[in-house]
C-alpha cells in the first residue's frame, strides 16, 4: 500500500498542477462574474449602510467623532468596492490559461492592493 501511496501522489500533484491555469469555459465564466458582481454589490450596499449608520450614531458626539466615523466609513466602503472589484477581475482572468491567466491575475492583485492603499491615505489625510 505504501509503495503505491507516493506514486499517487505524484499523480495527482502533476494533475492539479496542469488543471490550475486551465480556462473555464466561456459560459461558466459569464455565470462566474455576473455571480460575484452580484455579490459585489451586495457587500458594497450592506457596507454603505452600516457605514450610514455608524456616521449617524457618531453626529451626536464630537465633531472629531463624526469626522472620524465619516473616515472610516468612506475607508469601509471603499475595501469593500475593491474587494467586489478584485473577485470580478480574478473571475475574468479564469477564461484566459497559462501566463496569460497568471498575469491577468496578477494584474488583479496588484490593482487590489492599489485600491487598499489609496483607499488608507484617503482615510488617514482625513483623519488629520
Amino acid at each position: 500500500m505504501q509503495k503505491l501511496l507516493l506514486p499517487m501522489i505524484g499523480i495527482l500533484t502533476a494533475a492539479l498542477a496542469c488543471g490550475c491555469n486551465s480556462a473555464k469555459s466561456p459560459a461558466a465564466v459569464a455565470t462566474d462574474v455576473a455571480a460575484a458582481r452580484q455579490q459585489a454589490s451586495t457587500e458594497v450596499t450592506d457596507t454603505r449602510k452600516d457605514a450610514a449608520n455608524n456616521v449617524a450614531s457618531a453626529a451626536d458626539g464630537s465633531s472629531k467623532d463624526l469626522n472620524d466615523a465619516s473616515a472610516k466609513a468612506a475607508y469601509d466602503v471603499a475595501v469593500a468596492q475593491a474587494d467586489g472589484d478584485h473577485s470580478v477581475a480574478i473571475q475574468q482572468c479564469s477564461a484566459l490559461t497559462g501566463e496569460a491567466q497568471k498575469a491577468c491575475t496578477e494584474r488583479a492583485d496588484a490593482g487590489y492592493d492599489q485600491a487598499k492603499t489609496h483607499a488608507n491615505v484617503t482615510r488617514l489625510s482625513k483623519l488629520q
